[in-house]
């Protein structure tokens, strides 16, 4: 464990920044534009997650920056570290990549007391895998369409919740496909989130009539941290 608790963090990642700000959000004093959770967070903005104010960063003197490596760019990572910065980067494709990423970062980098969310989450998740029950595509942009693909959270998220990604197969991660592909693909339901791309009641689910759809929220899709208690709730 580190020998004192870190009081100056930045996040460039939402989901973290939320799991963070749990803890302690005094300390959080620099965050993206897209951290969006808590809602109340006063915290100075570094612009977004794929383009930081690398100057507004170093200007916070951070303790710590906290990214992760599909949310934000190595380049970004190399250049705050040629700086004087000290970067942590967390790799996270699974509900249990998750869970081991909070506790290596509260215990051994921020020095922060665990909280009680991140053992419910492991007790919630992180057991046995329960049997299939529905098939589901997960398109997370349009024009062109993207879905969700292979070694991915929100992937293994659904396998969680014994739901089976009819695109798990596909070699990328976030693949580019034909609406036709994802039409064919068998699903019993198509989930539409509304972030990264803002699928609504007029947009998306006219693309495919004759497959249901339902309108999820992205941020119970997609981020790990508090969120994952109200999966399913």
């Amino acid at each position: 464990m580190t020998t004192s608790p870190l009081t100056r963090v930045v996040s460039l990642v939402p989901s973290i920044t939320e799991a963070l700000a749990s803890v302690d959000r005094a300390a959080v004093v620099g965050a993206t534009d897209w951290c969006t959770h808590p809602p109340d967070l006063e915290t100075t903005r570094v612009r977004g997650t794929k383009n930081p104010d690398l100057r507004a960063i170093q200007a916070l003197e951070p303790e710590v920056v906290i990214a992760n490596k599909e949310e934000n760019r190595e380049l970004d990572v190399q250049r705050l570290r040629a700086s004087g910065v000290r970067v942590e980067v967390t790799v996270i494709e699974t509900v249990p990549d998750a869970v081991e990423s909070y506790q290596r970062l509260f215990d051994d980098v921020l020095g922060w007391p665990v909280p009680a969310w991140l053992d419910a989450v492991r007790q919630r998740w992180c057991g046995p895998l329960p049997p299939m029950t529905r098939a589901v595509a997960v398109p997370i942009w349009r024009d062109p369409w993207m879905v969700v693909g292979s070694r991915t959270f929100t992937g293994d998220l659904l396998r969680r919740l014994g739901w089976r990604n009819v695109c798990a197969d596909h070699p990328d991660r976030y693949p580019r496909v034909g609406l036709e592909d994802i039409r064919r693909a068998e699903a019993d339901a198509v989930l539409l989130p509304d972030e990264p791309y803002v699928f609504t009641a007029d947009d998306g689910p006219e693309a495919f009539p004759d497959v249901p759809t339902e309108l999820v929220s992205g941020r119970l899709l997609t981020w790990y941290g508090p969120s994952l208690l109200e999966v399913g709730s």
